[in-house]
């Protein structure tokens, strides 16, 4: 039987000529569809990280000791928390605070990335017009419950400015929702298809040198604390509330410290209030009790500047990695540039967010000298990334020195020439005869020649001549003999 199935069910045609299915159209979506798409990714990570916020502040007014626990009052002091996760400076009791805690940012940021990624997804987006849409609904709603929570806020305690409160979450969440959808739209090729190649590279090395820098500053962080665990120790409370509301805080801000940590590795340092901290500078100051900030070190050590050395390894790592992308230097310098652009640019944005007020106390302003360290970034990219790719990589070997085209024209027909009369001649060697006789005869008929030329008679005619005048003579004597006798 299952011979049978078999040989009924056999293709008889020739490998190579089975038909090919026609693609299978993807189902149009529907309008209803794409709205409720739409409304999802523009609500779902505002109650998501508002939810978050919430939480975490209620757990630690919940932990802290002599303190009444409330949920009303955690979801409401979670609005002034969620306009902090997205960078907004906030005044509490009419002191600054503009140095916000960067985790609960990447948190928000890539909670917004991811859920536009799936609205994309759902929608069977495959272009970047079909993100436009997402992006713009996801930015929208951030910037208008931004706003939202800032008119709430009017009267109290926390004082927040509108307008940075509409314009910062748009703007982040619109970044994050781009990054989302950026490969799933075919952005990235886009990029590729507008941009100069040599810059398409530099902008991947980059990418990696700045990831290179802040991975540095996370080790020389870590190092640091490390070393000073014991100060750690000591500056946790033996409460349970007041530990966790340390140490909370201490990891939201982690990322500010290792941003710190990386201006300090590369050279320009950073200050905390009048303590400043630099590669090749110390001035003391105070520090807040702060767990995060234990390993600051207390004054100025000799051996600092053989830190210098991770940030010389990242730039070669960079030439390195933009060596081999075109056999001329030259390209490879462009690329190098361009990456060093933007590790530049990428420290200016790091440094920004990571500092700012503090009150208007002794610790006021935490900041990273963002000009100066963009400059010292982009050497350190440049300088031993280019000579490591300009040494490492490929180079052409030298052109000979080309000649005018009309004297290689003119040596061309001359060697040309000679081989036709060399040729020519032996030709004409090879048609000479050998044999003597054959000479003379060339000789005696250009003798004749000559002769006939000049007018003179050919010596040859002359005893003819000589017969025909002596056979007339003998004639007329034998004829005038018998006259005589008459």
């Amino acid at each position: 039987m299952v011979r049978i199935m078999k040989l009924l069910t056999r293709d008889e045609r020739p490998p190579g000529e089975e038909p090919v299915s026609d693609p299978v159209p993807e189902p149009e979506v529907s309008r209803a569809k794409r709205v409720r798409v739409l409304l999802a990714a523009a609500c779902t990570p505002l109650l998501f990280s508002y939810t978050a916020v919430a939480m975490v502040l209620a757990v630690v007014a919940f932990a802290a000791d002599r303190s009444r626990f409330s949920a009303v009052g955690a979801v409401l002091a979670a609005g002034p928390g969620w306009l902090a996760a997205w960078q907004v400076e906030l005044e509490i009791g009419g002191h600054p605070l503009g140095v916000l805690p960067l985790l609960p940012t990447l948190v928000v940021a890539g909670l917004a990335a991811r859920t536009a990624a799936r609205a994309v997804r759902r929608i069977g987006g495959r272009t970047p017009a079909d993100a436009v849409p997402v992006v713009a609904v996801t930015a929208g709603a951030h910037a208008l419950f931004g706003v939202f929570i800032a008119l709430l806020a009017g009267g109290s305690p926390i004082g927040v400015n509108p307008l940075t409160a509409f314009c910062v979450p748009g703007l982040i969440a619109g970044l994050a929702a781009v990054a989302g959808v950026a490969k799933r739209c075919g952005l990235p090729a886009t990029v590729r298809d507008r941009f100069d190649p040599v810059a398409v590279h530099g902008l991947r090395a980059g990418a990696l040198g700045l990831a290179a820098m802040v991975a540095c500053g996370a080790v020389v962080f870590t190092v640091a604390t490390a070393f000073s665990w014991s100060t750690v120790d000591s500056l946790f409370e033996p409460g349970l509330g007041a530990s966790l509301g340390l140490f909370v805080l201490s990891v939201a801000y982690l990322p500010n410290a290792v941003v710190a940590a990386l201006s300090f590795t590369t050279g320009p340092g950073f200050s905390v209030g009048s303590l400043t901290v630099g590669m090749f500078g110390y001035q003391e100051g105070q520090l807040p009790g702060v767990p995060v900030l234990a390993g600051i070190p207390s004054h100025h050590a000799v051996w600092w500047p053989a830190l210098l050395l991770l940030p010389a390894l990242t730039g070669a790592l960079v030439g390195w990695k933009i060596r081999a992308i075109d056999e001329d230097p030259m390209p490879r310098m462009r690329a190098v540039a361009v990456a060093g652009a933007l590790v530049a640019f990428g420290c200016v944005i790091l440094g920004t967010l990571s500092g700012g007020r503090l009150g208007d106390g002794p610790f006021d302003p935490v900041s990273v000298p963002v000009g100066v360290a963009s400059v010292i970034a982009f050497c350190w990219i440049v300088i031993p990334g280019g000579f490591v790719a300009f040494f490492a990589g490929a180079h052409e070997p030298p052109a000979p020195p080309t000649e005018p085209e009309a004297t290689v024209e003119v040596e061309v027909e001359e060697e040309v020439f000679e081989a036709e009369e060399e040729a020519v001649e032996a030709e004409e060697d090879e048609a000479v005869p050998a044999d003597d006789d054959l000479d003379d005869e060339a000789e005696a008929e250009l003798a004749r020649e000559l002769g006939e030329d000049s007018g003179e008679t050919p010596p040859e005619t002359e005893p003819e001549q000589d017969i025909a005048v002596t056979e007339s003579t003998d004639g007329s004597g034998d004829e005038s003999a018998p006259g005589g006798d008459r």
